[in-house]
């Protein structure tokens, strides 16, 4: 079977209600399977994780998008997370047999939709780019350039968008994309010093010289009075979480700083799990030789 694994960025962390609309769409989808939803206040962002038939895919998307420009109003939103609009990111991931051009095609399929008939603004990124510099999504969105500047800076130079309007409207505009699978990660430092942990998530981003596929920054956390790393680790496999982890403990200490925690995002594969409890534990488990995997083949 021919599956996708959806996980769009909706930039209401605030109101249960409409993440509600949200969640009741997908569930009244036939072969689409909601797996998980994250809320977080500060951030003022949801993110949503779901596995759909590819057949599927292009439907929920797009009422999902749809849903989320009804009813989240962008000019009243306020979050610590960059953001562009109501449906801030809508990535496509190709599972089982799912090829990464199948996702490519379904995530235009649904750019040009929402560009026709919502009059949304839409960017392509990461696999689905149709220039070199938006596969970034940093180069599009970011903590520097945001809906407030876009607003101004939309449909001249670089940003004219792929499909829909060159008018940002109370529903922004949307980024959308076929990529791989990432890991995203916080890290909370026992700190309120925003310029120590800048300079931590500088130390590990890649394109400051760190980890090169660590994309982080550094926010501060109200609710907890702390500051987290974000990041979102766009090859586990070459970055592996523990490498990361020792890494930010270590750059940490430098400002007498230590981890008070650490929380992830949607879901995490499983290898990567097993990867850091081997390190840790100085074990060598397999997959084969964890309970749930085997519960899952039969």
């Amino acid at each position: 079977m021919k599956l996708v694994e959806m996980v769009p960025n909706f930039s209401d962390g605030r109101n249960r209600d409409t993440i509600i609309l949200l969640e009741n769409a997908i569930k009244e989808t036939p072969e689409a399977e909601l797996l998980d939803t994250e809320m977080d206040y500060d951030h003022n962002r949801s993110v949503i994780t779901i596995v759909v038939t590819l057949e599927k895919a292009t439907e929920l998307a797009y009422r999902l998008i749809k849903i989320a420009a009804e009813n989240i109003d962008m000019s009243m939103h306020k979050g610590v997370h960059p953001r562009f609009g109501a449906t801030d990111v809508m990535p496509f991931i190709p599972l089982e047999d799912t090829t990464m051009d199948e996702c490519v095609k379904i995530s235009h399929e649904v750019g040009k939709l929402v560009g026709e008939k919502l009059g949304i603004p839409v960017f392509m990124y990461a696999n689905s780019a149709l220039s070199p510099e938006r596969r970034s999504l940093e180069n599009i969105r970011n903590k520097s350039f945001q809906i407030e500047e876009l607003s101004g800076a939309i449909g001249s130079g670089k940003y004219i968008p792929d499909y829909g309007s060159s008018n940002v409207g109370s529903a922004g505009a949307t980024i959308i994309g076929a990529r791989d699978i990432l890991i995203a990660w916080n890290i909370y430092l026992n700190t309120d010093n925003i310029q120590a942990g800048r300079r931590i998530a500088s130390a590990i981003r890649g394109r400051d010289g760190g980890f090169a596929y660590v994309k982080s920054l550094a926010l501060f956390i109200e609710e907890k009075k702390m500051v987290q790393i974000s990041m979102n680790l766009v090859n586990y496999r070459k970055n592996p979480l523990y490498r990361i982890f020792e890494a930010v403990k270590t750059e940490a200490s430098r400002y007498g700083i230590s981890i008070a925690e650490s929380e992830f995002i949607g879901m995490v594969p499983r290898d990567a799990l097993v990867d850091s409890f081997n390190y840790y534990m100085m074990a060598t488990l397999k997959e084969k030789n964890v309970l749930n995997y085997h519960r899952e083949k039969i």
